[in-house]
C-alpha cells in the first residue's frame, strides 16, 4: 500500500483486509450496474405483491374464520395459528440452508425455488379456506394445510427477499427498490383485505347474526369465493413470473461459506441482533392488532358492520404513506424514521379502546396506516445496511445473504406465532363462545387488552432495543464509501 493511502476500517474499528483479486472470482460472478431502471424496480416489486394478498387475508381474517365459520373451538384455533406460525418460522433457516447448498443454474440459485414452489402455494392456500364436509377432523385439516402453506410460502419469500442484495451495489438504489417493493406489497395487502374482507364480512355476519338481511353460506365453498380465489391465484403465478424475468440477470454469487460458519458469524454481528430483536417485538405488536382487530370491532366496540371498511382505510393509508416514509428516511435517516413512524400508532390504538365510536375508528385507521407502512418499509430497508456492515467486517465471506434474511423471518414468525397462540388462548379463558352473535363482557375486555395495552408494551420494548442499533447515517455512509473503494 502506498504511503499516505487510507486504510478502510470497519465501524467497529477493525482493520479491513482487501478482498481477493477479480481473477480469483468464480466465472459466474458478474458486475452489477449501479443504476436500476424503473422497469427493473417495478418488476421486482410486483413479485412481492401476491404473497401479501394471501398474507393479509390470513393475518386479518384467519382467526375469525377458524372460530366462527369453520367453527373449531378457540383452543384448536390457537394451536393452528401457533403451530402453523412456529412451523413456518422453523422452515425459514432450513430453506436458507438448502439455498446456500443449491447448485448454480442458468437462472441463478434463487429463481428455481420461487418458480418451483408457486403452483403448490396456490393449491395449499385454496384448501386453507375450504370448509371440509366432515366435522371431527377439521382441526387436522386446517393445521395440515396451514403448515404446508407456511412451508411453501417460505420457499418463495426467503429467496425473493434475499434478491434485494443482488439488484445493485448502490445503497440508494436498493432503498429505492425496497420502497417500490413495499408499495406494491401494501397494495397486495389492500387487494387481499378487500376481497377476503367482503367475503368474510358477508359469511360471518350473516351466518351468526340473522337479524342482518344477507344470504348465508360457508366461506370458501361458495362459487363467488372460488372465482375470487382463482383470479387471485392466477395473479399470483403471473406476478411471480414477472419478478423472475426482471431480476434474473442481476444475480451474483461468490465463493460461499459453510452454513454453520455463516450462521455463527451472523449471530455474532451486533447490528443484526439489535435490528432483529427490535423489529421482532414491533412485528408482534402489529400482528396482535391485525389478528384481533376484526374480533375487536365485532365484539368489543359494536362496529361489526364497518370492520371491513376500517381495515381498507388502514391499508389505503399505508399505501399512500410509503413514499412519505421513503422521503423521510432519505432526509432524516432510517433510525429516526423508525422511531417516528412506529411510535405514531400507540396513542391512536389506545384512543380507540377508550373512545369506541365510528368517527374515532376511521381517524385511528388513517393514523395506524402510517405506522403500518413504517413497520413494513423500515426493517427491509435497514437489513441491507446490516449486510453491508457484515461484508466490511468479513470481506472474504460470500453466499451468506440468505442466512440474514431467513433467520430474520424465522425470529419474527416464531414470535408472532407465540403471540397469536397466546392471544387466542386468552379468548378461550375469557369464555369465548364459538359461533355466538354476542360474547361475554370478559371477552370484550380481553380484546381491548390485546388491541391496546399489549401492542403498546411490545412497541416500547422494541424501540428501547432499537436504541442499541449502531448503524447511524454517518456509519452507513462511511460503510458505503469503504465498499466503493474496495470494488
Amino acid at each position: 500500500m502506498a504511503k499516505g493511502e487510507r486504510v478502510p476500517h470497519t465501524p467497529a474499528g477493525k482493520l479491513f483486509k482487501p478482498p481477493e483479486p477479480a481473477f480469483n472470482k468464480p466465472p459466474h460472478q458478474t458486475v452489477l450496474d449501479q443504476r436500476l431502471s424503473f422497469c427493473s424496480k417495478l418488476c421486482f416489486a410486483i413479485g412481492g405483491a401476491p404473497n401479501q394478498v394471501a398474507g393479509s387475508a390470513t393475518a386479518f381474517f384467519l382467526q375469525i374464520y377458524l372460530l366462527d365459520v369453520a367453527q373449531i373451538n378457540p383452543f384448536q384455533a390457537s394451536m393452528v395459528l401457533f403451530i402453523g406460525k412456529a412451523w413456518g418460522a422453523m422452515t425459514d433457516p432450513v430453506v436458507g440452508f438448502f439455498i446456500t447448498k443449491s447448485k448454480w443454474t442458468r437462472i441463478g440459485r434463487l429463481m428455481p425455488w420461487m418458480v418451483g414452489c408457486t403452483p403448490f402455494v396456490v393449491v395449499s392456500y385454496f384448501y386453507l379456506w375450504f370448509v371440509p364436509p366432515f366435522t371431527n377432523g377439521r382441526f387436522i385439516w386446517y393445521l395440515g394445510f396451514y403448515c404446508l402453506y407456511q412451508t411453501l410460502i417460505t420457499c418463495f419469500h426467503v429467496p425473493y427477499s434475499a434478491l434485494t442484495m443482488f439488484l445493485s451495489t448502490d445503497q440508494k438504489e436498493r432503498d429505492s427498490a425496497t420502497a417500490y417493493r413495499m408499495t406494491l406489497e401494501v397494495l397486495g395487502t389492500l387487494v387481499g383485505a378487500a376481497i377476503q374482507g367482503q367475503i368474510v364480512a358477508s359469511a360471518h355476519t350473516l351466518k351468526h347474526c340473522p337479524h342482518h338481511n344477507m344470504s348465508t353460506g360457508h366461506l370458501g365453498n361458495g362459487s363467488g369465493a372460488e372465482i375470487v380465489k382463482r383470479i387471485v391465484h392466477s395473479q399470483d403465478f403471473l406476478s411471480h413470473a414477472v419478478s423472475v424475468t426482471a431480476t434474473t440477470n442481476n444475480l451474483t454469487w461468490g465463493k460461499q461459506i459453510p452454513f454453520h460458519k455463516g450462521f455463527i458469524l451472523v449471530m455474532r454481528h451486533s447490528p443484526y441482533l439489535s435490528l432483529t430483536a427490535a423489529f421482532l417485538f414491533i412485528s408482534v405488536a402489529i400482528q396482535l392488532v391485525q389478528s384481533n382487530f376484526v374480533l375487536f370491532c365485532t365484539y368489543a366496540v359494536d362496529l361489526r358492520d364497518h370492520f371491513q371498511n376500517i381495515v381498507l382505510t388502514i391499508l389505503v393509508s399505508a399505501v399512500v404513506s410509503i413514499p412519505l416514509w421513503q422521503w423521510f428516511l432519505e432526509r432524516f435517516g432510517k433510525k429516526t424514521a423508525a422511531f417516528c413512524g412506529i411510535t405514531w400508532i400507540m396513542p391512536f390504538t389506545v384512543m380507540l379502546v377508550f373512545i369506541p365510536n365510528l368517527v374515532v375508528a376511521y381517524v385511528v385507521a388513517v393514523s395506524s396506516g402510517l405506522s403500518v407502512a413504517a413497520s413494513l418499509l423500515l426493517p427491509w430497508s435497514m437489513l441491507p445496511d446490516v449486510v453491508d456492515d457484515f461484508r466490511l467486517a468479513n470481506p472474504h465471506c460470500k453466499g451468506f445473504e440468505a442466512i440474514f434474511y431467513s433467520f430474520y423471518v424465522f425470529f419474527t414468525k416464531f414470535a408472532a406465532g407465540i403471540s397469536l397462540g397466546v392471544s387466542t388462548l386468552c379468548l378461550e379463558f375469557a369464555g369465548y363462545d364459538t359461533g355466538a352473535c354476542r360474547q361475554p363482557a370478559q371477552v370484550a375486555y380481553t380484546l381491548k387488552l390485546l388491541i391496546g395495552a399489549a401492542p403498546v408494551a411490545f412497541i416500547v420494548t422494541g424501540l428501547l432495543i432499537l436504541l442499541l442499533y449502531p448503524i447511524s447515517e454517518d456509519v452507513r455512509l462511511r460503510n458505503k464509501l469503504c465498499l466503493e473503494e474496495l470494488r
